[in-house]
């Protein structure tokens, strides 16, 4: 999950994606530049909130809570089908 905090750097040369904000949701795409890899909210440069990351098919694959860049609370990964496949607690989430 280390490599999941934020998918916005551009470690070891890997190609940046396609980005887009809308209504203040950022929004990256899959190698196609067509479907969406993942989406969420960022304040001061770092993922914050909740967020949700897809496969090239458009389901659903991960989800979860940051703050301030560092994950917290519940995150679910999804199988192929959308269905609750592994949850996992990640710190205290704070209200």
């Amino acid at each position: 999950m280390e490599n999941d905090k934020c998918d916005l750097g551009n470690p070891g040369g890997v190609k940046e994606k396609k980005m887009d904000v809308v209504d203040g949701l950022t929004i990256k795409y899959h190698a196609n530049g067509t479907t969406v890899w993942s989406k969420g909210k960022m304040t001061d440069g770092q993922p914050d909130g909740y967020w949700e990351w897809y496969r090239t098919d458009g389901t659903i694959k991960r989800s979860g809570y940051f703050d301030k860049g560092e994950p917290v609370g519940e995150w679910i990964t999804y199988d192929k089908n959308g269905e609750t496949y592994k949850t996992t607690e990640r710190g205290k989430k704070e209200q």
